[in-house]
């Protein structure tokens, strides 16, 4: 395993574990999600030496959260976590009463990494922020991060917490390139990281996915990415990955990745499966592309023009009227599933002591 250039108390792994799936209905796993499986994929990633845990208080109305904490175990302290607030009230109280919370479904007495999950358009973040900064100064939190903010947001975050905000977690990977225009290279000039969500385009950059064979999750199946026209503009791109791949003896998504963290300051955090699909992931780390192949590979992802336009463009730096609109009701839907997990969490406490691991 390789791990980030950047001064942290705990060395964070160029391969982490995204852990959305834990728990999740969403990525096609049935109403219950197996817990010995999501145990089994992360004790394996602690043996191959991963560091860095992905996780946040919406995701699996705080399931994931839970099920992360409990197959760490006693490995909790020696694992970055990472998990995140939903800024659906963006004050210094409700940070702090949201970190309460997911470090109590998480197990620990200290946040490692705890980000703001979206730029909240409602609000600029000033009090966010002065909560962050007193959760660092009791020390709940180590350190503190951002998710898919412009470079802008992200530097007057930091003025605002007046210290390090150490991460940006964004959408990096070969069909989405656009932190390379700025968030990149300030990562790697000052010594912050860039933390890739989806690094594999959520399984596209993989090549399972063509015409006779379409994802059946939901997740997939409503990106328009996965329709038959974007998987047939994927073709070039796909070749172009198998080649190299083929040089390597590797499959396509090993190279996706070694092409993801090749810079000092990123790191990636793509999800697993299962035990065998993590262990590929992990593998990519030993991945030395070629400044050639870097080349190809960039060549062809710069030849690739996705036919669907996004809802919310993620680092844009002057939001639009229509990019506020679409962030608000992104925030709106973040906000029921946190209400789920609120009444998921109250829920939990009507149970006898040794029933809540069955609600999972």
């Amino acid at each position: 395993m390789r791990y980030l250039a950047v001064d942290t108390a705990k060395k964070i792994s160029k391969i982490g574990l995204g852990t959305w799936q834990f728990g999740s209905e969403e990525w096609g796993y049935g109403e219950r999600y197996d817990e010995q499986l999501a145990h089994a994929i992360v004790r394996r990633a602690l043996e191959l030496g991963i560091t860095l845990f992905d996780t946040a208080e919406i995701y699996s109305s705080g399931r994931s959260e839970r099920i992360l904490g409990r197959a760490l175990g006693e490995d909790r302290e020696s694992a970055v976590l990472a998990t995140k607030v939903w800024p659906i009230a963006p004050s210094a109280s409700w940070v702090k009463r949201r970190a309460i919370a997911s470090a109590r479904r998480l197990g620990v007495s200290r946040l490692d990494l705890y980000q703001v999950h979206w730029p909240s358009p409602l609000a600029r973040d000033r009090t966010m922020m002065h909560g962050m900064r007193s959760l660092q100064e009791t020390g709940l939190v180590g350190e503190v991060g951002v998710s898919s903010y412009s470079l802008e947001r992200w530097r007057a975050a930091e003025n605002m917490l007046r210290s390090r905000v150490l991460s940006n977690e964004v959408a990096y990977s070969l069909v989405e390139r656009s932190p390379e225009q700025d968030l990149i290279p300030f990562a790697e000039s000052h010594g912050h990281a860039i933390i890739a969500f989806s690094p594999l385009a959520q399984g596209l950059l993989s090549g399972k996915y063509h015409g006779a064979s379409r994802p059946t999750n939901r997740v997939r199946a409503t990106n328009p990415l996965f329709h038959p026209a974007g998987l047939e503009r994927t073709s070039d791109l796909i070749a172009v990955l198998r080649e190299v791949a083929d040089a390597h003896g590797a499959t396509p998504a090993q190279v996706a990745l070694a092409w993801v963290i090749r810079s000092p300051a990123v790191a990636a955090i793509p999800g697993a499966s299962g035990v065998e699909q993590l262990e590929s992931n992990v593998a990519a780390a030993e991945i030395e592309l070629t400044d050639d192949e870097h080349q190809a590979l960039s060549r062809a992802s710069a030849e690739f023009a996705p036919t669907a336009v996004k809802d919310v463009p993620r680092h844009r730096s002057r939001p639009t009227i229509r990019h506020d609109l679409a962030s608000l009701k992104h925030l709106s839907k973040g906000g029921v599933l946190l209400a789920q997990t609120a009444r998921h969490d109250r829920k939990l406490k009507h149970i006898p002591s040794g029933g809540a691991r069955n609600t999972e």
